[in-house]
């Protein structure tokens, strides 16, 4: 059915604010006012969420917060489990014939899993990981792309109070070595190969060195997918320990929990040293999942408000989207997963492939980066040649902030399909939180560019150096009171110290992001980059996201990156790494057109002072550009403890930079990279 022709869903956090009225006798004039009462009557609040979102124990709770940051413990004496909130929506889903998992690879091979038939599986695998060993605590570690499999092996985990952390199999083997060894696993879920870009990838060799390194594995399992080309000795198959059928498992129910036990382990980028062990809890993960979800505005894919819901995130599994994906199974939606590259073979690049997906799967709501849409944008990329896009109601960025003409470029494509009323949902949080401090409201005006507003239950300002909250300019992104999903601790941080220097260091019992924030008099929000990356140039500040704006728009600019390169005497110079469109060079006429578009769009204090041409610009695996990893090169810092290789996108440029930083740091500061 054409978008046109169905009506639009009642807007979940409009359900939830008449809930509120009819359960609690609680009125609002707008967001805005709803938003202040959420971050001030932070009990009252977050009890409405465990109610309205369905949350049981099977023991009462004693308060639902008690202290500040960081160690603040929500919902004391209360017991769930994040596999027991999703496995709620299993009957009623069943019964409507709606799927839990729609999933498709790039070899075209599709997988519908039902609710039931998740159930089981993680139930059988629940029961096999027991057998091997795993119980209450235990760290199991998997190295798989995404597929259902992933899914039902996270679930299988958290049902038995095991700690699941999960590394994709596009890292190499020392940095899922860093990760992993940290949180000593007692076993390993791994894939044996992958298909991606257009080719079959052997994993299994990987496998063995992996398994190799982590001396505290007693089992391991394997996904056998026919890519690769080793056995691994003495391991379990997957998809049979996945595959029982029995009276144990029909009768196997998820363990009740304490509601801070720790669900999950998720990974820092790793730009300097160890990676971060960040470790999130069942019900904290749980209860903003619940209010997330609503900001995302996805329902029930069985409720008749969103009947056949199809929620969509591109995401690699190294990524917190993905957790974010799964987590759309706990308000009963179904997920679509697509495990490939969203462009395809690097000599054959089509970004029409995830657009098809949609397509082919009816997804309601489609997500990606933002430099998804960007290179959608830049190639000329024409929907009308994807196929019947007109499930698509939504569409969701994150990774970094979206440029408006960007979001004004998808809007009129859909517009060109019959379909005026698109809605943008951006957001922003992290693997800090896994879950987001900033996002969208379908109630809302548009804020193309901008983020529509401040999550609920999310205390989150934008503050000068002084610690004052400022609107209309940037300032430093600061939650000021708790949110359950910030971590638990990092793993083997013992005393805390790296825990609290990583977010309280600045303000002591303020959570500071790292980002810079601004916020507008309307409640919307702009991210400008990370606030020790941001440019300051004679005291007037700006993020390096509204540069990126300025020149990236330019159809012969196909990538960026600025740092401000201090020349040790007060003084610095901009410089720009610069990658042309292909067949192009940068020359005098290009760098005459990017310096006015800067000076147009934002200052002539911005211009930078070099352009220099690159072969391209370092990215993390998640697409974010590796402004600081660049910027310490240049400072000195040896290149081991800037960037780890494994996390890098593209790390066949990174050399190329290290020459640069060399030739910069044995000449003169006042000269430029050569």
């Amino acid at each position: 059915m054409h978008s046109r022709d169905r009506v639009a869903p009642i807007p979940q956090l409009a359900l939830y604010r008449t809930w509120l009225g009819e359960a609690h006798g609680l009125q609002f004039r707008d967001y805005a006012d709803l938003w202040r009462w959420s971050t001030t009557d932070l009990e009252r609040f977050w009890e409405s969420v465990w109610d309205y979102g369905g949350l049981e124990s099977p023991t009462p709770h004693s308060a639902v917060v008690r202290g500040d940051m960081p160690g603040a413990a929500w919902f004391e004496g209360a017991r769930v489990n994040y596999a027991r909130q999703v496995m709620r929506h299993a009957e009623a889903a069943e019964a409507a014939g709606q799927p839990a998992i729609i999933a498709e690879d790039e070899t075209g091979r599709v997988t519908h899993m039902g609710w039931a038939d998740l159930r089981r599986r993680a139930a059988s695998l629940a029961l096999e990981l027991r057998r091997a060993g795993v119980g209450r605590g235990d760290r199991v570690a998997a190295y798989l792309p995404n597929v259902p499999e992933a899914v039902v092996a996270m679930l299988a985990c958290a049902s038995l109070g095991a700690v699941w952390t999960l590394c994709s199999p596009d890292m190499g083997t020392p940095a899922v070595l860093d990760r992993f060894r940290q949180v000593t696993p007692k076993a390993l879920i791994a894939v044996d190969g992958v298909y991606y870009g257009g080719r079959a990838r052997d994993r299994s060799a990987v496998v063995q060195e992996i398994r190799r390194g982590l001396a505290s594995l007693e089992a391991v399992f394997v996904l056998r997918t026919g890519h690769g080309e080793g056995e691994i000795d003495g391991a379990a198959d997957l998809a049979l320990a996945q595959s029982r059928e029995d009276a144990e498992v029909a009768g196997f129910e998820p363990e009740w929990l304490p509601f801070d036990h720790p669900l999950w382990i998720l990974y820092s980028s790793g730009t300097t040293g160890l990676p971060k062990a960040i470790v999130h809890g069942h019900g904290g993960v749980a209860l903003t999942s619940i209010v997330g979800n609503m900001h995302l505005d996805v329902g029930p894919s069985y409720a008749t408000n969103t009947f056949g819901e199809r929620f969509h995130w591109y995401s690699a599994t190294g990524w917190v989207m993905w957790n974010v994906q799964v987590g759309g199974l706990l308000s009963g939606t179904t997920i679509c997963l697509f495990d490939g590259s969203p462009s395809g073979a690097r000599d054959q690049v089509d970004w029409g492939r995830l657009w098809r997906f949609a397509a082919r799967h009816g997804v309601t709501w489609f997500g990606a980066g933002a430099a998804f849409f960007s290179s959608c944008r830049k190639v000329g990329l024409r929907l009308s040649e994807a196929g019947d896009l007109g499930a698509v109601r939504a569409l969701g960025s994150t990774g970094s902030p979206l440029p408006a003409e960007v979001q004004a470029w998808g809007s009129e494509a859909f517009a060109a399909l019959g379909q005026p009323d698109i809605w943008w949902c951006n957001i922003s949080g992290g693997t800090d939180i896994a879950a987001a401090f900033l996002s969208g409201n379908r109630e809302l005006p548009p804020a193309p560019g901008r983020l529509q507003c401040r999550q609920l239950g999310a205390a989150v300002e934008a503050w000068d150096e002084d610690g004052r909250p400022v609107v209309g300019r940037v300032g430093e992104l600061v939650c000021t009171r708790p949110f359950p999903s910030m971590p638990l601790f990092f793993w083997g941080d013992a005393d805390g110290e790296r825990y609290r220097s990583s977010y309280f260091n600045e303000w002591p019992g303020v959570w500071r992001h790292g980002d810079w924030l601004q916020v507008e008099a309307d409640g919307s929000c702009s991210i400008s980059g990370r606030s020790d990356a941001t440019i300051n140039r004679n005291g007037l500040r700006m993020g390096t996201a509204e540069i990126y704006s300025a020149v990236e728009r330019l159809a012969d600019v196909a990538d960026s990156l600025v740092v401000d390169l201090e020349d040790g005497e007060g003084g610095s110079q901009l410089v720009m790494f610069v990658v042309p469109r292909a067949g192009e060079a940068l020359d005098g006429d290009l760098e005459a057109a990017m310096a006015g578009a800067i000076r147009e769009a934002l200052s002539p204090r911005f211009v930078p002072d070099r352009f220099v041409q690159a072969p391209g610009i370092p990215r993390t695996l998640s697409g974010k550009k590796q402004e600081l990893p660049v910027k310490r090169l240049f400072q000195g810092w040896p290149l081991k403890k800037v960037i780890n290789l494994d996390g890098v996108e593209n790390p066949e440029v990174i050399p190329w930079y290290q020459a640069q930083a060399e030739t910069w740091l044995k000449g003169a500061r006042t000269s430029s990279p050569a």
